[in-house]
């Protein structure tokens, strides 16, 4: 199972896998995905929202 790490700016928020970090945000599971993808980092701010994944 993967997991992934979301963050705010330098702040770890939570960590888990795609549905749980989802449910955390309120958000679907594609949004978090979408997080994770080198298009919405260019679209945002370092202080925005990330989510990384994790080995």
């Amino acid at each position: 199972m993967t997991e992934y790490a979301i963050n705010k700016g330098d702040d770890l928020l939570k960590i888990g896998t795609l549905d749980e970090l989802a449910e955390f945000r309120k958000v679907k599971r594609e949004t978090i995905f979408f997080y994770a993808t080198p298009t919405y980092r260019k679209r945002t701010t370092e202080k925005g929202i990330r989510v990384i994944k994790l080995d």
